[in-house]
């Protein structure tokens, strides 16, 4: 059996999640949609609302408050997931797998008039672990973006699960999925907005493929290992880094939370830095700040401080976001729409944060990292990261994932649905 047959074989079979996953699917869960429902009220997701139609009968709900067609739900919705750079990631994988998976089977379970609570979550942990696994089996960088490249097949996989589709048409879907994949790391070098609509896009396309297949559409099936496949042109995989352990091992229960709104690649330095607020540590106190970290940390949020950023270059950017925690101790998405990131106190500091090479070979680790911080008395503070906290291995407190369900609350203001935060999966299966 092939790589691509054992995926659809797991995607199309029946699961019995254990007790813990279950609680991670809706842990994430609650943790996406709230990211979701904050991002859907930002000024980036207004213009994206424009484009939207709204015509009578759409009936697929949107983040923001009312309803669309399934195709323009699951493209809005994915947009608002990715667009505050909140959302859940595996950091093995390099993959935003909720963002395109939840935003798929919202529109999914809308269109079909809701869902049964464990058959989407199921179907929810199953689309994450096949996003996740592609991006386990990638053997170098990225070059395309590998959320929306391999999130596009593991949310139509999970959709197919969810419409109730036959088995013997799984491999159509994956195929047609593939067939619509894209997504360029070009967007991020340049931090454009395109990043969360190439999300958005695979949302929407995963959802068409499931319609398409539904009414009796083809797609190749050799989409992995395939002359012209996955693994020929878009990354090179090893597979077996994946299939070794299909289905005994729930990639979801290893996905992290992202404590702040940024690229997932700041969050090493962000949380020792917030960690030295706590401590007293302030901006007015800092004369440098220097990060030695890998290759993907570098790449992704290295970029230096413009007067002219915007909002999505500022959330991939350290040397704004580091005098911002260590201002206010938290990165709150608010700000990144006005001046309040060109304040003089911040520019000062925001020159003099650096990120360099530490030499680690691997293209993909985001870990281990060294942060220091210089101070004006010529103190120098230093902390070793191994791990970025919201991860398994450095999880979130009580009180910090609190504090970010209350932010996402807040800038989710009154036009949210309230479900969204009381009941997470109630909201995701009941459209009523």
């Amino acid at each position: 059996m092939n790589a691509a047959q054992a995926i659809i074989d797991f995607a199309a079979r029946e699961h019995a999640l254990p007790q813990s996953v279950q609680d991670d699917a809706l842990r994430l869960l609650g943790d996406t949609l709230a990211g979701g429902a904050a991002g859907a009220q930002s000024a980036e997701a207004a213009k994206v609302l424009v484009s939207i139609s709204h015509a009578n009968g759409a009936h697929c709900r949107l983040l923001s408050g009312g309803t669309a067609s399934k195709g323009d739900a699951a493209f809005f919705n994915g947009f608002a997931v990715h667009c505050l750079e909140w959302d859940a990631v595996h950091e093995g994988a390099v993959v935003h797998a909720l963002s395109v998976v939840t935003a798929a089977l919202l529109a999914q379970s809308d269109a079909k008039g809701g869902s049964d609570p464990e058959a989407f979550l199921t179907a929810l942990a199953v689309g994450v672990d096949i996003a996740s696994g592609l991006g386990i089996a990638a053997t170098g960088p990225m070059r395309f973006f590998r959320p929306a490249t391999a999130g596009i097949i593991g949310a139509a996989l999970a959709s197919a699960r969810l419409a109730g589709l036959p088995r013997d048409r799984f491999a159509d879907v994956m195929g047609l999925a593939y067939s619509f994949a894209s997504g360029t790391m070009q967007a991020h070098v340049e931090a454009s907005i395109a990043l969360p609509l190439q999300i958005a896009n695979a949302a929407r396309a995963a959802v068409m493929a499931v319609d398409l297949a539904e009414a009796g559409m083809d797609g190749p099936h050799d989409v992995l290992d395939g002359p012209f496949g996955y693994g020929a042109l878009i990354e090179p995989l090893d597979m077996a880094r994946y299939t070794h352990d299909l289905g005994k091992v729930w990639r979801i229960s290893e996905v992290a939370i992202k404590p702040f709104p940024s690229g997932r690649a700041s969050h090493g330095a962000l949380g020792a830095l917030a960690q030295l607020y706590g401590e007293g540590l302030r901006l007015k106190d800092v004369a440098k700040v220097e990060l030695f970290a890998p290759p993907l940390i570098e790449r992704l949020v290295g970029r230096p401080y413009r007067a002219d950023m915007t909002a999505a270059y500022a959330r991939l950017c350290l040397p704004v976001l580091a005098p911002l925690m260590l201002r206010d101790g938290v990165i709150d998405p608010a700000l990144f729409d006005g001046d309040a990131l060109h304040s003089p106190g911040l520019k000062q500091l925001a020159v003099n944060v650096s990120v360099t090479l530490d030499g680690n070979p691997d293209g993909n680790a985001m870990a281990p990292q060294r942060l220091a911080v210089t101070t004006h008395k010529g103190d120098v503070i230093e902390r070793i990261i191994n791990a970025n906290l919201g991860s398994t291995q450095n999880p979130m407190s009580a009180g910090q994932a609190q504090a970010k369900y209350d932010l996402c609350r807040r800038l989710a203001g009154k036009a949210a649905a309230q479900q969204i935060f009381d009941n997470p999966l109630s909201y995701a299966v009941d459209p009523a």
